[in-house]
C-alpha cells in the first residue's frame, strides 16, 4: 500500500448500505478481495465473491486486511424517536467505532478510513466562506456531535499506536437508489409538479455517489491520506433552482418553478413544522475541496448531470 494502489484485502462495514454496498462491488471490480460486513447482510450473491458477516463478528476477521473502511453508523434523522438521542448516538457512531479501531490497531491492520459528515464543521455557511478540513467543528445536532466525538476518538488511538486514520466529511450523497428528500424532490420534479423555489439564490454542495467511492479508493491507499481529515464534494455548488433544472434535464421534462419570495416559504414552513427541511432546500452550505485536490491530486471524475442521468437511467429503488 506504500506506493499507493489498493491493498489486496479490505474490510468495509456498513456494506448493505447506499455506499457500502456500491463501494464493496467497486473494490472488487478493482480486484481486492472485500469482506462485506453489515448488521442485515442480504446474503453472499449481493457482493459477488466478497465474503459477508454479521457487524457483530468484524473483530475476527480484521487480521488479513491492510485496511477498514468504516461506512457503518446511526444516520441522522429528521424526526428522532430515541428518548435520548446523543446516548443512541453515541453508542452506536462512539463507542462501536472506537472499539473498531482499537481492535483493529491491535490486529495490525494500518489504515482505518471513517466516513464521518459535513455536519461536523456546521449546518450552514455564509456566502463566500465554504467549509474547509481544517476549521473549527461546530456540530450543531446529537449526530454531528457523535460524529465529531468519534472523530477525536480516532486521532487519539492514531496517536497511542501508529494506526493511520483517514476521515472524510461528505455533504448529502446522491446516486442510484438515492431514497429521502433528493429522491422525493426528483420525483416531483418527473410528475411536473410545481415547485416554489424560483427565487431562492443559494449555493449547496453535493457529492455524488460515483465521486465519494473514487474519493474513499483514494484514501484507501494514498501514503498522504494518512492520519488526515478532508472534506468532498462535486465541486459545483448549486442554487436550488439551478438543482431541479438539471433535474428536469436529465428526466426530460420542463422544470416548474415558480418564484415565491423566501419570507413565504419560511412563513409557510414555520406553520408546518419545516424549518429544517426548508434550510436543507434553501440555505448554504458550500465546501471547499482544495486539500483534497493540492494533497491528494484529486478532482472528481463525473460531472453533476452525468450523475443525475444515471440516476434517471436506474431503475426505482
Amino acid at each position: 500500500m506504500d506506493d499507493g494502489s489498493i491493498p489486496t484485502s479490505v474490510l468495509v462495514t456498513g456494506a448493505s448500505g447506499f455506499v457500502g454496498k456500491a463501494l464493496a462491488h467497486k473494490l472488487t471490480n478493482q480486484g481486492c478481495r472485500v469482506t462485506a460486513v453489515s448488521r442485515h447482510p442480504e446474503g453472499s450473491t449481493l457482493f459477488k465473491s466478497n465474503q459477508v458477516h454479521q457487524y457483530e463478528d468484524s473483530v475476527q476477521f480484521m487480521t488479513p486486511h491492510s485496511c477498514i473502511v468504516h461506512l457503518a453508523a446511526r444516520v441522522h434523522v429528521m424526526s428522532d424517536q430515541a428518548d435520548d438521542p446523543l446516548s443512541a448516538f453515541r453508542a452506536a457512531n462512539v463507542d462501536v467505532t472506537l472499539n473498531l479501531a482499537r481492535h483493529a490497531a491491535n490486529a495490525g491492520v494500518k489504515r482505518f478510513v471513517f466516513l464521518s459528515s459535513i455536519k461536523v464543521n456546521g449546518e450552514e455557511t455564509r456566502p463566500g466562506h465554504a467549509f474547509r478540513a481544517d476549521d473549527d467543528c461546530a456540530p450543531h445536532d446529537a449526530y454531528a456531535v457523535s460524529k465529531m466525538e468519534a472523530e477525536q476518538g480516532l486521532h487519539k488511538i492514531a496517536a497511542e499506536t501508529g494506526l493511520e486514520v483517514v476521515i472524510i466529511r461528505p455533504p448529502l450523497v446522491y446516486g442510484p437508489g438515492v431514497r429521502a428528500n433528493f429522491a422525493a424532490l426528483m420525483g416531483a420534479v418527473a410528475r411536473g409538479w410545481p415547485l416554489p423555489f424560483g427565487a431562492v439564490d443559494n449555493r449547496r454542495s453535493l457529492i455524488a455517489l460515483e465521486n465519494l467511492l473514487d474519493f474513499i479508493s483514494i484514501c484507501i491507499a494514498h501514503p498522504a491520506a494518512a492520519n488526515q481529515t478532508f472534506v468532498v464534494s462535486d465541486a459545483d455548488d448549486l442554487s436550488t433552482p439551478e438543482l431541479i433544472r438539471r433535474m428536469a434535464c436529465a428526466i426530460g421534462k420542463n422544470p416548474r418553478l415558480i418564484p415565491v419570495p423566501l419570507w413565504l416559504l419560511n412563513t409557510g414552513a414555520a406553520l408546518f413544522g419545516q424549518q429544517k427541511t426548508l434550510q436543507r432546500l434553501c440555505g448554504n452550505l458550500q465546501i471547499d475541496i482544495s486539500k483534497a485536490r493540492e494533497l491528494l491530486a484529486w478532482k472528481p471524475p463525473f460531472s453533476v448531470d452525468e450523475c443525475l442521468g444515471r440516476i434517471a437511467a436506474a431503475p426505482p429503488p
